[in-house]
């Protein structure tokens, strides 16, 4: 079966406006999805219907909000093939799941001279948790480095794992060059010396199959507004033997089973870590966005996406000054390049007037940018409702943009 899109594109009422008088051509999907009609709708049931806090109450509509936020923590378990929902923790986005890793294993099992090892392609979001948390237990931040393209010198990964290794946290694709990431070998390294890893998933979920027990993963982040669901949530997975290992990463309601003024015991999981009123609207909207994907085929999806990136890179190379920054055997979804010439900033600035979304700057990767030698990049990212007639609008701008700097 292949997708509908025509059908597709109708789901997403934002695709139909214009900016500038012009028709929309959304290429910033890296940052952020645009929503479907069927998450937009599960948000406004839950707010007309059921809306009420969670867990604590026991009249009918907090009956029902719970029913369905537990219901919405299942969904997302499937999706990435948990062993159990109690491994699912629902948290504001990845930036949040990684300090609660960080901030968890800092206070539970770092010591001086521990190391963690992450890589030079990460966001900030995968890196500055990692480093804070280095300099309040006096462990070492470790990088895996880059050759000239961006690619993980990885034939340098023996040497930097090593018996005092606590950690090893990597993206699973890059926000930046949309590089993917070798996660097999790392984990399987990894793993071999009773080493965990973490794995940033939230340029990588809404692209490929995911199976965190199948690829060993030991700790899964995404957030929702990268896979078409609302903002401001985000799930964090973790194996049970290593999340029990874990201290709470903030206290108050839902995170305890007892308090008096001397002591507090804490909950068990997923809710050790829930504190306070979670965002149940976001979490029933991000099952609703899981749902509609697996309504449309994963297979389906992933297999168009792989088709229009390539037609992408091969029609986006016959523009004239054209620079493909980034350069690795498989890499998906993001096209991240420069116009000779022109400063990044200014083709971002003039496609909008164009109609055209795109981001540009760094990142948030910006030792990867210093590694590279360049102030940033225009990125172009794509998602299973972008078209190839968009891919040639974008061509064909950037034609135009050349020829204003001549």
């Amino acid at each position: 079966m292949s997708l509908d899109l025509s059908t597709i594109r109708a789901d997403f009422p934002i695709l139909q406006r214009q900016v500038y008088n012009k028709p929309l051509v959304y290429l910033d999907n890296a940052a952020t999805t645009q929503k479907p009609l069927a998450v937009i709708r599960a948000v406004e049931y839950y707010y007309t219907q059921q809306n009420s806090n969670i867990h604590r109450g026991n009249h009918l509509l907090s009956l029902q909000a719970t029913e369905a936020y537990e219901e919405a923590r299942k969904t997302v378990a499937r999706f990435i093939h948990a062993a159990e929902p109690e491994e699912v923790i629902f948290t504001r986005g990845t930036t949040e799941s990684v300090n609660l890793v960080a901030s968890g294993i800092a206070k539970s099992w770092l010591k001086p001279g521990d190391e963690i090892l992450i890589s030079g392609l990460e966001h900030h979001s995968n890196l500055v948790p990692w480093q804070q948390a280095c300099i309040q237990t006096g462990a070492i931040l470790k990088v895996i480095p880059l050759d000239a393209e961006g690619n993980l010198r990885l034939e340098e990964l023996d040497a930097l794992l090593s018996p005092r290794t606590r950690l090893v946290a990597v993206t699973q694709v890059s926000n930046a060059l949309g590089i993917v990431v070798p996660l097999k070998l790392i984990v399987d390294k990894a793993h071999s010396l009773g080493i965990p890893v973490f794995v940033d998933g939230a340029q990588g979920i809404q692209h490929m199959h995911v199976d965190v027990q199948a690829s060993g993963f030991d700790f899964y982040a995404f957030s929702g507004h990268k896979i078409y669901g609302p903002m401001g949530i985000g799930v964090l997975y973790g194996k049970r033997q290593w999340l029990e290992k874990l201290l709470p990463y903030q206290f108050g309601g839902e995170m305890i089973q007892k308090v008096s003024f001397t002591e507090t015991t804490f909950n068990e999981l997923p809710f050790r870590f829930e504190a306070g009123t979670p965002n149940v609207e976001g979490a029933l909207g991000l099952a609703a966005a899981l749902e509609y994907l697996s309504q449309l085929g994963l297979d389906n999806i992933f297999a168009y996406e792989d088709e229009l990136y390539k037609y992408a890179i091969q029609r986006l190379s016959a523009v004239s000054g054209f620079k493909q920054i980034g350069n690795a055997s498989r890499q998906c979804s993001v096209i991240s390049f420069l116009l000779d010439g022109i400063h990044p900033y200014d083709t971002g600035t003039i496609l909008d007037q164009f109609g055209i979304a795109v981001r540009t700057g760094h990142h948030c990767a910006q030792p990867l940018m210093d590694h590279l030698n360049i102030p940033g990049t225009v990125r172009a990212s794509l998602a299973f409702y972008n078209t190839r007639e968009e891919i040639d609008y974008l061509a064909e701008k950037l034609e135009t943009i050349n020829s204003l700097f001549l």
